[in-house]
């Protein structure tokens, strides 16, 4: 694709995408862009932190701000996700609201509505897992959410499966303006290899353990470096747990569960690193950290 960048009618924006905890924000973006920029799990809360993805065509650029499912804080970082999620909303150019399949509007979906009633960006709904609905049922929610009054449009979507990805694209495109080329166009996001890194450990964590566990997980790269003689990367990572009940949980029967994790995130992580990784991980608990301001900054969850 060539930069252009410079064409009088180049355009470009950013948008920010919201919506309640587990309604599928990062699946979207990451169908969005074509490249798995934002880790998944069926989990609530996988997202901590503002993670940025950079849609390129030949006419325009469009940078896609994931952010934290939106609820009721239970700990300081459960505040610091919810200051990311409201931040990301002022000064974009358009609020993609995600929710999902769900046939009322319940309480967190109503809360979120009427911070967007005083917002004044463009606002775009985007009704998710459209594959689990019948055509009637979809035409309830368009109906049921057109009557707020509130959005520019409605479009549904399956990120899953990509269904009418071009047309959410189309209708974004509207809202952009003539501007410049905020990122090189073949870069997909602005997150650090390590940042990535540690996010691809934390996803197989979230896969293998259950319950309040992950929630009370955060990855640390304490080294990363690539061998000078061969094509190998060497990851050296501490897994942060909040009890010692959960780091046995973590390691399991004969450090079963920890090589199970290792492997997954190291297969992964050659794919998208494109080199063999040696990775190391060591599990280490730190009470409570997620209510300790000193742990939640080192481990990058911090105002920025």
């Amino acid at each position: 694709m060539k930069n252009n960048s410079s064409k009088k009618n180049f355009k470009s924006g950013f948008v920010s995408i919201i919506g309640r905890p587990n309604v599928g924000k990062s699946t979207l973006m990451n169908s969005l862009v074509g490249e798995k920029i934002a880790i998944m799990s069926d989990k609530p809360q996988t997202t901590r932190n503002q993670i940025r993805a950079i849609y390129n065509d030949d006419e325009m650029q469009i940078v896609f701000m994931d952010t934290p499912g939106i609820q009721k804080p239970q700990n300081r970082l459960g505040d610091y996700m919810l200051k990311v999620s409201h931040s990301s909303m002022r000064d974009t150019d358009v609020i993609l609201f995600v929710v999902d399949d769900s046939k009322s509007i319940g309480k967190k979906d109503s809360d979120i509505i009427e911070t967007l009633k005083t917002n004044k960006s463009k606002k775009i709904l985007a009704i998710n897992k459209i594959d689990k609905l019948s055509k009637e049922e979809l035409m309830d929610l368009i109906n049921m959410y057109s009557k707020i009054g509130i959005f520019d449009e409605i479009v549904p979507v399956s990120a899953l499966k990509g269904t009418n990805n071009d047309t959410l694209i189309k209708v974004l495109a509207k809202y952009m303006e003539a501007g410049p080329l905020y990122f090189p166009v073949d870069m997909i996001t602005d997150q650090p290899e390590k940042v990535l890194v540690s996010e691809i450990i934390r996803e197989k964590l979230l896969m293998y353990t259950d319950q309040e566990i992950p929630h009370g997980i955060a990855v640390d790269i304490e080294a990363m470096k690539k061998r000078k003689d061969k094509d190998i990367i060497d990851i050296s990572a501490v897994i942060y747990c909040e009890r010692e009940s959960h780091k046995k949980i973590i390691i399991g029967s004969q450090g079963r569960k920890i090589k199970g994790i290792g492997k997954a995130a190291r297969e992964e992580l050659e794919m998208i690193l494109g080199s063999k990784i040696f990775l190391e991980l060591w599990v280490k608990v730190k009470e409570n950290w997620r209510d300790r301001e000193n742990y939640i900054r080192s481990f990058g969850y911090e105002d920025k």
